[in-house]
């Protein structure tokens, strides 16, 4: 499954993003003022963008949905080891990076 948010609101008001021991999320965030974007993953996304948020504000842009922590863990690995990974995520998620 995989979802897009454009907004931090979004997460609030996402009753299915709070922890959930079954489910594990890897989530883009972006920085507008530092232009970066970053790539994690974690089972409790509003909780992990407030521990990013405490130095500089972060906005969540996309996240996709895993049962598995093992599965979640190597599509981090995959983003963040291969650029052709990023770049194809970037390209389908692109006005959401604007």
């Amino acid at each position: 499954m995989r979802t897009r948010l454009t907004e931090r609101s979004d997460v609030n008001r996402c009753p299915n993003l709070t922890p959930h021991p079954a489910m594990y999320f890897v989530y883009i965030l972006k920085n507008k003022a530092r232009k970066e974007v970053y790539c994690g993953y974690t089972n409790n996304l509003e909780r992990r963008l407030e521990e990013h948020s405490r130095r500089h504000p972060w906005n969540l842009v996309y996240y996709e949905a895993y049962k598995a922590e093992s599965d979640a863990r190597n599509r981090e690995r995959q983003l963040k080891l291969h650029a052709q990974a990023l770049t194809a995520l970037k390209g389908r998620i692109k006005e959401s990076l604007k």
